[in-house]
This record gives structure tokens, sequence and C-alpha cells, in this order.
């Protein structure tokens, strides 16, 4: 069975049909530029072309990077504000024509990487993180999603946002070299770690594939694995939570 995951990000909008089964995508992925500004009709006119691109007219399980209840975005901290508040749900249903379920983008990325990634059959406390434009969380228990995290906005013994601090965008910024945002990185999983006492860290987003560069050189306690599926993540996690709206 094949799913249209989206996977909305900060800085660009892609997408493919996923096979349930498997965690493949069933087609090269199709990625357009965020628009800037990131306002509600602007980004659903995205989401119908990359569908459009597909011609698809099945289900299709979304990604958003914000607090997501009942496919309502309640936070907008790397998209335009106008999304708070807004049905995210209801726009993309309208729009495409098709049944929708939007989640929250790091706890699609997290549920792909617990059933195909790397905490696949890994209980206890696993923490994923999306390093992109902001910092993207997950949290699961014995397997079982904590919905809307959002660590990346936690508040570091230095008075940063963690994402204001040690997201990717930050070492680009910054130019930073990979020791020092190393350093910048452990800080924040440190701050996790006293928390939550995880079993696993994995770590996401565009930058994990470059996980050799920094991950030796993180200072924490925990294991420190890179995803799997890398940033293809978010799009296999939506469309794998989205699965309940074929028999809808």
């Amino acid at each position: 069975m094949e799913i249209l995951g989206i996977d909305i990000g900060g800085s660009g909008i892609k997408g493919a049909p996923v096979d349930v089964g498997t965690g493949a995508l069933a087609a090269d992925r199709f990625r357009i530029p965020t628009p800037e500004p990131s306002l509600p009709d602007a980004v659903a006119a995205v989401v119908v072309e990359i569908a459009q691109h597909f011609n698809w007219r099945g289900p299709i399980g979304c990604t958003f990077p914000a607090v997501v209840k009942n496919g309502v975005t309640l936070s907008a901290a790397n998209v335009d504000r106008a999304w708070l508040g807004a049905d995210a749900q209801n726009l993309f249903a309208r729009e495409t024509g098709c049944p929708v379920l939007v989640l929250n983008d790091a706890d699609a990325a997290g549920i792909a990487e617990m059933q195909f990634g790397a905490g696949k059959d890994r209980p206890g406390v696993v923490l994923l993180l999306t390093l992109g434009t902001g910092i993207g969380s997950a949290l699961f228990v014995d397997g079982l999603l904590v919905p809307n995290t959002e660590f990346g906005h936690m508040i570091l013994p230095r008075g940063s946002e963690a994402e204001h601090w040690a997201a990717d965008r930050i070492r680009t910024e910054k130019d930073l070299s990979w020791k020092k945002w190393a350093r910048r990185l452990s800080e924040v999983l440190t701050c996790l770690e006293i928390l939550f006492s995880p079993d696993l860290f994995i770590l996401g987003g565009g930058v994990s594939k470059n996980h050799d560069k920094f991950m030796p050189l993180l200072k924490v306690h925990a294991p420190v694995v890179p995803a799997r599926l890398l940033n293809e993540a978010g799009i296999v996690g939506a469309a794998l939570a989205a699965k309940d709206l074929v028999t809808q």
C-alpha cells in the first residue's frame, strides 16, 4: 500500500509516495522551496503542486514544523505567524481534494525511525532530534510516542533557546567548524540527558548525512546514532501516520 508523504520544513517542502509496508519511497522525492513569506495559502499551493506532480488522489500524510493538535497548528517558530491556530489539516484536504493527516514534523521522523530505522526494536527511552532550520524532537517510551515535545525551544543554562544555539542553521550562519558546533550540540544533549536519561539519541535532519564529521566529537553518556532514513524520515513517517485514513 502506498501513501503520499509530504514534509514541510522551514526551507523546503518535499514529498514522495511511500510503500508503508517497507518504508521505501515508491518514486523519487519532489522538492520545492518553502514560500517566503510562508503564509497558509502559499504553503497549501505547494502541497497541491506536490500532489499533482505524482497525480495523487489518495490519502496524504503531511508534517508541519509546529505543535499540531487535531490538525491545528498551535505554534509557528520557523514559519509565518499566520499559522498560529490555523486548521492546516482541513486546508490541505480542501485544496488537494484528498484525505489528509497533519502532524508535527519531528514526530513523523521519529515514527519512521522507530518502525524502520535506528530505533527499531529499541526499548526504553529513545529521543530523536532533527537538526535543520531549527531543532525538532520526538520522544518515545517503549515505542510509544509522547507527541509535540518541541525540545528545540528548551532554554539552556546559558539563557539561549536550544535551536538558537545549536541548530544546523546556526552552524551554517556562523560558519562554525564541526568541532565548535559539536560542542554546542553536546550542551543541548547534556541538558536532555539530565532531564530524561535516554537510552538512545537518534540525530536526523539533512546534516545527519555528515554524521561522521560531528558525532564522534559529542560528549554525552547515552549512545548517539544517525537516523537511518536520513532526510527522508519525515516523508516516510508522515505516510505511516496517515495509514488510518485508508479505512475512513
